[in-house]
């Protein structure tokens, strides 16, 4: 099953917020080949920023590093950004990671910020759903 990483589940571990147990596991999940862990394109240099900003371009380096060798990269056409634009969410980049997820026929979107994606036809669930409700249950 191929998920959608979500930049928030990725900034929970890499900032160790109050959601790092789950995020946590959803990203050991996909670093034990549970899922096909795939990301956008931006996110990868939304990170990078964040991380050499906050912390140092040393550990930036050590975590694109770490996301190449583990997750797809998925990359954003004048398609997706076209379907972002009519699908009318309220935040565009949440638009461009739910049009990506589509086109990539991701089987979920995993993200803190649900409410954004309802009525999309690529569910989103948090990372906490999608631990009980889909990765527990595909084990069993």
């Amino acid at each position: 099953m191929k998920v959608a990483i979500d930049l928030n589940v990725l900034l929970d571990v890499v900032q160790k917020r109050n959601n790092y147990p789950s995020s946590a596991a959803v990203l050991e999940a996909v670093v034990e080949n549970k899922v096909q862990g795939f990301i956008h394109a931006h996110l990868v240099t939304t990170l990078y920023y964040l991380t050499a900003r906050y912390s140092s371009r040393e550990k930036a380096n050590l975590l694109i590093e770490w996301i190449l060798t583990h997750f797809e990269i998925g990359v954003e056409t004048k398609q997706e950004f076209l379907t972002a634009i009519s699908l009318g969410f309220p935040d565009f980049e949440d638009a461009v990671v739910a049009g990506v997820a589509r086109s990539q026929q991701c089987g979920f979107i995993i993200t803190r910020n649900i409410k954004d994606f309802k009525n999309f036809p690529v569910q989103a669930v948090t990372p906490e759903e999608f631990l009980v409700q889909h990765l527990q249950h595909d084990a069993e």
